[in-house]
Parts: C-alpha cells; structure tokens; sequence
C-alpha cells in the first residue's frame, strides 16, 4: 500500500479495503490471545486452515485470528460471522465437523454452544451469552474483529478516524478541551484526569516533550493491557499519536513487560505498518506533525509501574522511584515535560476524539466516566475479561457476568485494585464500581484487578499473601516500605502460624500508618491497603486467631487438623491411596484414621473424600477426637460397624 499523503487518501483507502470486503461473507474468528494460546488456540488455527483448503472454501470462507475475546474460562473460542455463532473450548478435532456442519450445511453443533447453568438453555450468538450480554465493550469489543497483525482491520472499523480529523480539523487546544471535557481519568491506578496532565506538559516551557504508554501491569491476576496490546495495539498507538500531537511531543514509549511476548510482537508489527502507510513517522498525513514511537520491554519489576520508576528504567537506570517535589508531567523522561498514561486509557482517546465527549459522559457515574476493563478471577464461575460502564454495581460484576461463586458457595469478599486495593465484604456488593466510590469503600480502581474470594478465604492470609508480595516486589529505596512493610509481613506470618500476640493488631496498624505517611512512592504508600481492609471489615478473624489461636476459615494450616469420623467412614479406601505422606491407617472394611505426626495438612484427603460421606472433617481452634481403638475399627461393607 502506498504512502498516504492526506486525511483524504486515508478515507480512499478505507473505501477501497470495504469494497473488497463482502460482510455477509461466512468469516470464522478464533480467539488467539495468550490464554487461549495456552488451551490450544493454535492447533485449533492449524486445523482450521487445514479444513478449509481440504474441503476447498477458500474463496467462500475467511478466517481470522484475532486477539482475546474475554471469556477465558471457555477458551478457545470461535465465533462465525455474520451469524455471530459461538462456540467454546474447541479442540483440534471439532474443527472438520465445524466446517462440513455449521460452514457447508448452515448446522448449528449444540455440543459446542454455551449453556445457561439456570435454564439449562443452549445459546447460539456470543452477545447472548450472560457473561457479554451484560457487558458494554467499547475499548474490547473490536477484538473480535481485528486480526492485530492486519492493520487493513483496523483501518476498515474506521481506525486512525480520529487522529486524521485531529490533525486536519483541530487545534492541539481544541483536543485539550474535549479530553478534559470528558474528564477522561487515568486507567492505570490513580485515576487522575488526563486533561489536566496533559494540559501541564502542554503549558510548561520545554520544546522536547514525550509521551508513554505504561504496559508494565504487574499486578496479580491482572492481564487487561495486555490483552489491548495483543489484540488492538493500533488503537493504542492511534490514542499515543493523539496525544502527542496535543502536547507537542515528537517521540513516545510503550513500556511493556518482557513476559508480554505476543503483545510485544503485535506492537512492533503495527508500529511498522503505521510508518509504512504514513500514520506515524515523518508528515503524518501531509500534516508536518513528526511522531515516532518506540518499544521498551521491561525487566518484570512491580515497582516500575510508578510513574518515576518506569521513566528512570527507560532512561537505562535502576527502576526506582524519586521524590515528586515537580510532577512528571513538568519534569519527567530525561527531565522533560512527559505525559505518562496506560494503555486502556490512550485506547479510550480516539473514541472521544470520533463520538464526542458528551456521548463518553453519558456513561458512569458523576466522577467517573466511560467504561472499565476488570480481570475478573478467584472464586467465581466465569473468569475472564470483562468491560463494564463505570456506575454498574459489584454485584452486578460478579453475579450477572461473572455467574457468582461456583460450588454453592458463599460470596465472602472481591479485592479490587490490585496489591495496593482493598478487600470489600457481602455489604458493600451495592457499591457503583468507579474511582471515588471504591476509594471512599477502603479499596480502589487501581488498574483493573478485581478477584472473587468465597467463604473458605481467610481474609488474614489474603492481606499477608499481598504483603508478601510486595515485600518481594519492593525497590528497597525508602525504610517505611523496605523495612516497614516486611515487619508488618512478619507479624501477618505469625498470626497465620497461631503465635500472634495481643497487641501486635495495633502495631500493625501503626506500621501502616507511617508507611501511609512517609513512603517515598505511591506503592508503599497504598501497601498496607489489603491489612487495612480486611481488620475494618474482618476484624472478628483477626481476633480468632490470635485470641482463640483458630482460624475461622480452616484455611491456615498451623490452625487447623483433620480427623476422620468413624460414623461416616466406609472405608472406601480413597483417602489412603491418595494421601502422599501415607498418614492415613486402615483397609478394606476397617476405618481408617490419621497418624497426626505424618500429617503434612495437604488437604488431599479432605479433598477427595466422597461428597456423599464426607467423613474427612477440618477442625480449627479444638482438640482431634482421638481415634477408635484400632479393634473396634472394623466395619461392613455399608458402613455400619460389625
């Protein structure tokens, strides 16, 4: 394709790709993100190209692959246009009856089809289905369609739209204006208003300036940019173009994790075909606007993240923090004026920029507008990526989309915002899912991370797991994180083992809030969020096990014992075989009991055990029945004692 010289032959060359393009054609799109890479995407893609040529369809059928769909739980997925037919968890072998059934006979396979847990009902179309129906993907919902490595895709669903009539109808103060009328906040954490960052890079008086795309997203469970930059990575570039043009920046950054190959890959792939159809580079579109962008894979650290971190690393050094005494935005990369934002929110910029600030805030609630994209995990039956209006309920998240807790379980807490978030109990399930409402709740946005936690959490080991984590995760500049944080891991440590002592809540509390005060960075500041959240709203547990040296939960593994009831034992004989530190003695006809002494607390046996018996029992905070004497332990084979 040739250079293109005006926003003029950028329309030409849209028209001429959707004349070529017959919508009524069958297309076949499989989801090839890297959790459905993980379940075998390729090898379905294999089959598929395959089946195709061996049954000669290749002028009739058109397939694609295309970045994560968001159900990936149910992966891989194929969805087959126009008729929006999906089909789930597909396997190489499924692949030839697709083909000859649904492609050649127009027949519906029901095996493949997802199928509604409460009405038993088959669901053909892909937005029937309750996990998308509830949904509102206006950043995600193009994934689809677009195969990342075409940028033909991107161009035919009206891409690079908004940064053509940028540069040809409006001023870099008319951008200005509709981005803060949008009162577009940051999607990465904080949620500060990119208007207004932009705006104070715009104003401050530097000819260099930059702008960066933070895709170092290393928070736990989390992969929503990653999955924009596999499967969308122009509308991020188009966003970064954008906003480029508004501040007067000439070169930009996306900074993406190492582990984040295929994004990595989708990136560079788009930067060259966008440089090569003059939509970045040199005169973009005959404009005089210069713009070049750059990939920088960084090294995994939790702490690059933070803003500073992120622009000392891209600058070759150490990834830590420095003292904010001047913004980033004034001061920044290499000390120069710099707009940092994530990548959902330079995704969200061309669609401002195309439909208007006033059709984005009609969307959300007073302080939070547009949509959000969660990666909703832990206990819960439809894990995946969702995207939601700001406003809608956690609620309505985790039971209408995400189908609630499996195993008949009861909801107990969901941990939003990542490491630096908090955790919000049954109460609180009403709360409107936006950045002041959460923030006020004890939790936060953070970058999207929201995890379903059901009753057999215990809430103590959560905030110790994530100081865990930080602790490892921790730059080690400032004393309030480096050593203050791993104290509070230490005591969290022991109150898990039962030797927590009294008084050691209030020095927790106390650590917390010097590491509140007087953290160098907004990560050890928000570190001790998870212990926060959990005593206000689960105290009583904290109490239980250091008072009553029991964990309500039965899930700290120093607290708690298993023992074997003698009225529910058949002798069955599953536990024994499955134990693998062989505690458990009996046989055939004779209840079996467990040594305690070679008891490693595995859970296995718990485990396995039949549902119809459970004759395994977890206790916690109470002594172990002592076992049957070893002559009365015979039984028949019903179960009833001889």
């Amino acid at each position: 394709m040739p250079r293109l010289e005006s926003p003029a032959a950028l329309e030409e060359l849209r028209k001429d790709i959707l004349s070529k393009r017959d919508p009524d054609k069958r297309t076949i799109t499989l989801c090839s993100g890297s959790a459905c890479h993980a379940t075998g995407s390729k090898l379905v893609a294999a089959s598929i190209e395959e089946e195709i040529q061996k049954q000669d369809l290749s002028d009739k059928v058109e397939f694609r692959k295309t970045g994560c769909h968001g159900f990936c739980e149910r992966g891989p997925i194929i969805v087959i246009h126009p008729e929006e037919i999906c089909y789930l968890q597909i396997q190489p072998e499924d692949v030839p009856e697709i083909i000859s059934e649904t492609i050649k006979e127009n027949r519906v396979i029901e095996r493949l089809l997802y199928t509604d847990p409460s009405s038993e009902e088959e669901i053909k179309t892909e937005s029937d289905i309750p996990f998308y129906k509830n949904q509102q993907r206006l950043i995600f919902g193009s994934n689809i369609s677009i195969d990342p490595k075409n940028i033909e895709d991107y161009l035919a669903l009206d891409g690079y739209a908004a940064l053509s009539k940028v540069l040809a109808e409006m001023t870099p103060e008319e951008v200005l204006e509709e981005v803060k009328k949008a009162n577009l906040r940051g999607r990465g954490g904080g949620g500060f208003p990119a208007g207004i960052k932009w705006e104070g890079s715009r104003n401050a008086p530097d000819d260099i300036k930059y702008v960066i795309v933070n895709a170092d997203e290393g928070d736990p469970g989390a992969y929503m940019d990653r999955s924009i930059l596999e499967g969308n990575p122009h509308s991020v570039l188009e966003g970064l173009a954008i906003g480029a043009y508004t501040i007067g920046a000439q070169e930009g950054y996306i900074y993406v994790r190492q582990e984040y190959p295929l994004a990595v890959e989708n990136v560079h792939i788009a930067i060259q075909q966008a440089e090569e159809l003059g939509l970045l580079g040199e005169n973009i579109l005959g404009s005089g606007f210069n713009f070049t962008v750059k990939v920088h894979q960084g090294a995994g650290a939790f702490v690059c993240g933070e803003s500073s971190a992120l622009m000392t690393a891209l600058e070759g050094k150490a990834g830590e923090p420095r003292p904010k005494y001047i913004r980033s935005n004034i001061k920044g990369l290499w000390d120069r004026p710099t707009v940092l934002n994530n990548v959902e929110t330079w995704a969200n910029v061309p669609l401002i920029i195309n439909k208007g600030a006033d059709w984005f805030t009609e969307m959300g609630t007073e302080g939070s507008k547009g949509t959000k994209i969660f990666s909703l995990v832990g206990k819960i039956v439809n894990t995946g990526l969702v995207e939601v209006p700001m406003g809608m309920t956690l609620r309505d998240v985790i039971y209408k989309i995400g189908g609630g807790i499996p195993g008949n379980k009861k909801f107990k807490a969901v941990q939003t915002g990542g490491p630096s978030g908090g955790c919000l109990p049954e109460n609180k399930l009403d709360l409107e899912v936006g950045f002041d409402e959460l923030t006020k709740a004890g939790s936060m946005m953070g970058s999207g991370g929201m995890i379903a936690m059901d009753e057999d959490t215990c809430m103590v080991d959560v905030a110790r797991y994530f100081l865990d984590f930080l602790t490892d995760e921790s730059c080690g500049k400032c004393v309030p994180c480096r050593e203050g944080v791993r104290q509070m891991l230490k005591i969290l440590t022991r109150i898990t083992e039962g030797k927590g002592d009294e008084g050691d809540i209030e020095l927790l509390e106390e650590l917390a809030e010097v590491a509140k005060e007087a953290a160098l960075c907004a990560l050890g500041q928000t570190a001790p969020n998870p212990f926060l959240s959990t005593l206000e709203y689960f105290r009583d547990e904290y109490e239980a096990h250091i008072k009553e040296k029991r964990c309500p939960s039965l899930y700290c593994k120093e607290l708690i014992s298993y023992y074997i009831d003698p009225e529910k034992c058949s002798a069955c004989m599953t536990c024994l075989k499955k134990c693998p530190s062989d505690a458990i003695i009996g046989a055939k006809k004779t209840i079996h009991v467990i040594d305690q002494e070679k008891c490693t607390k595995c859970d296995t046996c718990f485990e396995v055990c039949p549902t119809r018996f459970r004759a395994v029992q977890k206790i916690s905070g109470e002594p172990v029945p002592p076992p049957i004497p070893e002559e009365e332990r015979i039984i028949a084979k019903k179960g009833s004692k001889e």
